[in-house]
């Protein structure tokens, strides 16, 4: 049976970018990409979604990492007084505020109602260049945090194809070590956090290079760490047989469980 791997994505996010890198890089692993609702996250990760990129908050029962920020705008009408700014205080405007976001419940109907003239809505810049209002512009919201997408899973589904993936979108490269450095991919990216705390029975605290949480990183990179020092002392003469030799060829104990041959949930 063909391995495959599931991911789900809510609006505003697309990625596509991940999938092109994954098609080159493992070519045997199909990866099925599912649009979802905004409010689907739990659904899919229950149903046949394996990973989601969603937009926070989600459930504390998954784990997760932070990727980026998206930029809060304010949508409004081309001929909207408000459009000569680059950047609104709504605290200092008076307009009327359809929805203060951080993201309306119906966007589409939200948009309807700016086009309308009625008033003026806050939403992520990715859900309006999604919904193509050419009657409408964006202007950046003062002082707003912005919205944060996360990569969640279910413990239950981890495996090394998941692990592979979150390499994927942190931008580790094929040759790099998963002990090494990731860099964290997309627009708006977050500054330098890491995984929220995971939910597995061997769950620890949050730790900025770990992909899940847990504290099965740092072994990997002790790992990685051992296969450096094998290197070093061949080139020096070292016997095959020394300590740092047996680190070097040692088996790397992974931290998560579930479906270690298998990367999706259609393949169960």
């Amino acid at each position: 049976m063909t391995e495959a791997l599931t991911i789900a994505f809510v609006p505003g996010v697309s990625p596509a970018k991940w999938a092109r890198v994954w098609r080159e890089r493992f070519p045997d692993v199909e990866l099925r990409l599912r649009p979802i609702g905004a409010r689907e996250v739990d659904d899919a990760l229950a149903g046949e979604a394996d990973m989601v990129f969603a937009r926070e908050p989600v459930s504390d029962v998954h784990n997760a990492i932070p990727l980026w920020t998206e930029t809060a705008v304010v949508a409004m009408p081309k001929d909207s007084p408000l459009a000569e700014d680059t950047e609104v205080d709504l605290a200092t405007t008076d307009v009327h505020v359809i929805d203060a976001g951080p993201v309306p419940a119906d966007v589409d109907a939200t948009l309807d109602l700016v086009e309308a003239n009625v008033g003026v809505a806050v939403l992520p810049q990715s859900l309006f260049r999604a919904a193509s209002r050419k009657d409408l512009v964006a202007r950046t919201l003062a002082g707003a945090p912005g919205t944060r997408i996360l990569l969640a899973w279910r413990s239950e589904d981890a495996s090394e194809t998941t692990e592979e993936f979150i390499g994927v979108v942190r931008g580790r490269t094929a040759n790099s070590s998963r002990g090494g450095q990731d860099q964290p991919g997309g627009p708006d990216r977050a500054d330098g956090t890491g995984s929220r705390p995971s939910t597995a029975a061997s769950g620890s605290g949050s730790d900025s290079g770990s992909s899940s949480g847990s504290g099965s990183r740092g072994g990997k990179a002790t790992a990685a760490n051992s296969r450096t020092t094998a290197k070093r002392g061949a080139t020096k003469g070292t016997s095959g047989k020394t300590g740092g030799g047996k680190a070097g060829r040692g088996k790397v104990q992974r931290g998560m469980k579930g479906k270690p041959k298998r990367g999706s949930k259609g393949n169960r």
